[in-house]
């Protein structure tokens, strides 16, 4: 099997390091032309544990020169997705297949606009990853699930073996009859720690410290919740502690939300397709979803802010709008 990481960031680069130490035949795609340097010059480095390994694995930042692959797995940011794929037509056969591992809601229905509903399958995943530098990341694999399955919840034999593939790099994969519960599942993880990450600044460790955060975020949870089975979603769980729990199980101290990073680096964040989406999701079906609006509120503003001040935004350096 054959398989291309659309946007090979920390966490694709991550599972596609993974994928490639178990000899599967892997290329990452990503645009920043320094860490597809590096890659391919030294090799990717993997920290698992606080130790560093080196997978060698191919890296490129235009798909036009790949070819036509088995799988291709999605992880640029949501805002990209329908962007991403129409410059990635090149990587797209008639027989491959293409699963979105992004955060938040509605990037199945994006793809599916591209390359057509038969050729998508959906999937969600607990892995992290951390860019310490170009061609270093932190692997957060040990422990943590991905899950795929069909958009109508049958058990394929393609959904099998890409699960088998990547069970067997260690990357611990099972089949759903319901993916879209499966996605949602996911979101309730990301809506209890991406915003608050965020906003706050902290990293894992520091952020379930507080217990005002840890408030805030089951109260975030427990609308998408509500949410979810008001609009006929079949859940795992029930309790908001249980995607709180989850987020951090197995990471260590030092893990950063893909929300809080994207932020670090002045760059847009997924809010729209996180807290957003159940905020759309709640109007749609008449659920109010307070903290989660405060929530998008917050992070629209910090976003805003970035926009304005730049790079002494991101690293929290007082500055001022307007001319000196």
């Amino acid at each position: 099997m054959k398989i291309c990481i659309l946007g090979s960031g920390a966490l694709g680069s991550a599972i596609g390091g993974a994928l490639s130490g178990a000899g599967v035949d892997v290329v990452l795609i990503n645009q920043r032309q320094e860490h597809v340097a590096a890659i391919n010059a030294h090799g990717l480095t993997l920290r698992e544990d606080g130790q560093d390994r080196i997978v060698k694995v191919r890296a490129a930042t235009n798909p036009a020169e790949i070819g036509p692959v088995d799988l291709v797995v999605v992880l640029v940011k949501s805002f990209h997705t329908r962007e991403a794929l129409l410059q990635a037509r090149a990587i797209i056969g008639a027989n491959t297949t293409v699963v979105s591992l992004q955060n938040g809601l509605g990037h199945e229905d994006i793809i599916a606009d591209v390359v057509g509903r038969d050729q998508v399958i959906g999937g969600k995943t607990y892995l992290g990853g951390v860019m310490l530098s170009p061609g270093h990341v932190i692997a957060g694999l040990k422990g943590k699930e991905t899950i795929i399955g069909e958009l109508d919840g049958r058990i394929t034999p393609r959904v099998q073996l890409i699960a088998d593939t990547f069970s067997h790099a260690g990357l611990l994969t099972t089949v759903s009859g319901n993916i879209m519960g499966t996605i949602w599942d996911k979101l309730l993880v990301n809506v209890a720690t991406g915003a608050l990450a965020g906003i706050t600044r902290l990293p894992y460790g520091e952020l379930y410290r507080v217990p005002e955060i840890k408030a805030c975020a089951l109260a975030a949870v427990a609308e998408a919740i509500a949410v979810a089975q008001a609009c006929g979603v079949k859940l795992s769980v029930s309790d908001p502690e249980q995607p709180w729990i989850k987020a951090a199980a197995g990471l260590p101290a030092e893990f950063k939300t893909s929300m809080l990073q994207s932020i670090e680096k002045g760059g847009r964040t997924e809010i729209d397709f996180i807290n957003g989406a159940v905020v759309h999701r709640g109007e749609q079906c008449g659920i109010p979803t307070p903290v989660n609006r405060a929530l998008v509120a917050c992070v629209k503003g910090i976003e805003q802010w970035l926009q304005h001040f730049g790079s002494n935004a991101a690293r929290g350096t007082p500055g001022r709008l307007g001319p000196a």
